[in-house]
């Protein structure tokens, strides 16, 4: 928990607080590509994606599920820390209800799962840590560690064992680099549908392909190849600095969400 005094008055600044990595990583437009890469690797594990597949809505309403998300992460990061702690607490619930067989592996599986706990939060640090790093701005090794090391305590809140969550970005690359049985299931090709052609008025839908373009550029090479969505790669400048210069008009134009806004006050405050 992070606190600041006000005339003897410790106030509660959340999880992180204002000099966290966190704060700043996930208040960027960049976001939104971050998730979509995530999104799209972590369906490729067939027990994770089955638990989409069997318990979720995700193809009648891609867009409450990704409201949910959004939700969940400005919670954790900018809310105090009994909401934090109360955003978790609403996830584990649920995940309590989340369990079946996989069709693919034929193997049972549980959202409380600690491997498929893990595997959910280090693809989904990588990809904000990437996307950032690509679209937005440097984040120097150091501070890559301390993002890492700070997403731990929403991992840990989640139900993953202190002992497996990552504390810097090699302990995320090393598990990463050895996870193996990644796999393009049926369920997976669905959702790589949902997520690139999204249900949207037709004169939205060329809004939507600046961050999918983005987010397919910064997908890894395995996935690129389970999903067969090549990559003409002298495109990757263009795409960077459009998205570059997109995210710096919406950081201007684009109100900050309530719950940032509440958090900045906390801190003005103290």
């Amino acid at each position: 928990m992070s606190t600041r005094v006000l005339g003897g008055e410790p106030r509660d600044l959340g999880l992180f607080g204002p000099d966290s990595v966190a704060w700043r990583l996930h208040a960027d437009p960049v976001m939104m590509v971050a998730a979509i890469r995530a999104l799209l690797v972590q369906a490729l594990e067939p027990r994770a994606m089955a638990g989409v597949d069997q318990h979720s809505n995700y193809r009648e309403n891609p867009w409450q599920r990704l409201n949910r998300t959004v939700e969940f992460i400005l919670h954790t990061t900018y809310g105090d820390t009994a909401t934090a702690e109360a955003a978790c607490a609403t996830v584990r619930r649920i995940h309590d209800h989340v369990h079946g067989v996989d069709p693919v592996t034929g193997r049972a599986y549980s959202a409380n799962d600690a491997d498929l706990l893990l595997w959910v939060h280090a693809v989904e640090v990588h990809s904000i840590l990437i996307a950032y790093r690509r679209f937005a701005h440097r984040v120097s090794d150091a501070d890559a560690d301390r993002y890492v090391a700070e997403m731990a305590r929403v991992a840990e809140l989640l139900g993953l064992p202190p002992a497996l969550a990552p504390r810097s970005l090699g302990d995320v690359r090393d598990y990463l680099r050895n996870v193996d049985g990644l796999r393009m299931s049926a369920a997976a090709r669905d959702g790589m549908r949902t997520i690139l052609t999204p249900p949207m008025p037709v004169a939205m839908r060329p809004v939507s392909v600046v961050p999918i373009t983005a987010a397919i550029s910064i997908l890894p090479r395995v996935a690129r190849r389970l999903y067969r969505l090549p990559w003409f790669a002298p495109a990757t400048p263009s795409v960077r600095m459009t998205v570059f210069g997109l995210s710096r008009v919406l950081n201007v134009l684009v109100p900050d969400h309530p719950t940032l806004r509440e958090a900045r006050a906390r801190v003005s405050a103290a």
